[in-house]
């Protein structure tokens, strides 16, 4: 299946990990070469009843300061998507339930695997 398919997919169990309250934190790993952007992650923020994300960008260079920006999901699905396959080949979801594990390999293949949790609470 094209990775853009299958991370559709993951994106959605990343939404009713929202919903269910039990999003813990979403982390891209794997860079593809040697980027100066290490990760990616993504933790949840509530605030006045809305809930939001604070994504971090972490830098390999110490020249380069770390980044965080607080955002809704839908800004945080436009970020994440851009590094994929070109910056990152992974994105791990850890929830309360259940971790997954999107993968994209060489010929641009999506896949994900579950496996038990990592987080027991939020």
């Amino acid at each position: 299946m094209p990775y853009e398919e299958a991370f559709d997919l993951f994106w959605k169990e990343v939404l009713e990990s929202v919903e269910k309250a039990q999003f813990a934190k979403l982390t891209m790993a794997k860079t593809v070469g040697k980027p100066n952007l290490r990760n990616i992650f993504v933790r949840p923020v509530y605030s006045e009843g809305e809930f939001k994300v604070l994504l971090k960008l972490r830098y390999r260079s110490v020249e380069t300061e770390d980044q965080e920006d607080e955002l809704t999901l839908e800004e945080a699905f436009v970020v994440i998507k851009s590094h994929l396959k070109k910056s990152f080949a992974s994105v791990l979801l850890f929830t309360t339930e259940k971790n997954i594990i999107f993968k994209v390999n060489k010929k641009g293949a999506g896949s994900m695997a579950e496996s038990a949790p990592t987080f027991s609470k939020v």
